[in-house]
């Protein structure tokens, strides 16, 4: 061997037993699923959260609804309501939709399963039921909500039901009775 390779051979066979840099690679290969755990634990307490505030929001509304014996607002004026106290809630009013439906009590009609929500990929269309009620008569109110994930790449965001635009949907129902004028 030459001395230039007897040197390195030397070098090479000292570093055996040593632990410098052995962090690295265990670094390496686990930061990545730190990363993504904390992206999806902040996505997780944003949907929580934006989700309190969209059912604080339309328990408030309701509540108006109720005490304002007789006078219901329209689709428009009942969506302020709800995101004046939905305060966290980004651009409310073009991100959420409305149903209300009366219902019978006894002959409970349930609402379809999936929510009349918007979505930016397709046409706008206006609300799917929205039927103020008569004296007396049980009302059934949805709220539907689109956002765009934070992390799309994350754990969480990948497992969530998105829609054409990759937003996914926060549904709120609330219900009450028409009160007499």
């Amino acid at each position: 061997m030459t001395g230039g390779a007897r040197q390195t051979w030397r070098r090479f066979k000292r570093g055996f037993g040593r632990d410098e840099g052995s962090m690295v690679i265990e670094f390496a290969l686990w930061f990545p699923v730190f990363v993504l755990f904390l992206g999806s634990m902040c996505e997780l307490g944003l949907i929580s959260a934006r989700h309190a505030m969209l059912e604080r929001g339309l328990d408030i509304a309701v509540r108006q609804v109720q005490l304002a014996t007789g006078a219901v607002p329209q689709h428009d004026e009942l969506k302020d309501i709800i995101c004046e106290n939905a305060i966290i809630i980004p651009d409310c009013s073009n991100v959420m939709k409305l149903e209300m439906r009366p219902q019978n009590l006894r002959h409970f009609v349930d609402l379809p399963h999936a929510a009349d929500c918007t979505d930016r990929s397709e046409e706008v269309r206006p609300a799917r039921q929205y039927v103020p009620g008569k004296e007396n008569e049980l009302m059934v109110l949805r709220a539907c909500a689109k956002f765009s994930p934070i992390f799309p790449t994350s754990a969480l965001a990948s497992s969530l039901k998105t829609d054409g635009a990759g937003d996914y949907a926060l549904v709120s129902s609330g219900a009450y009775v028409q009160e007499p004028r």
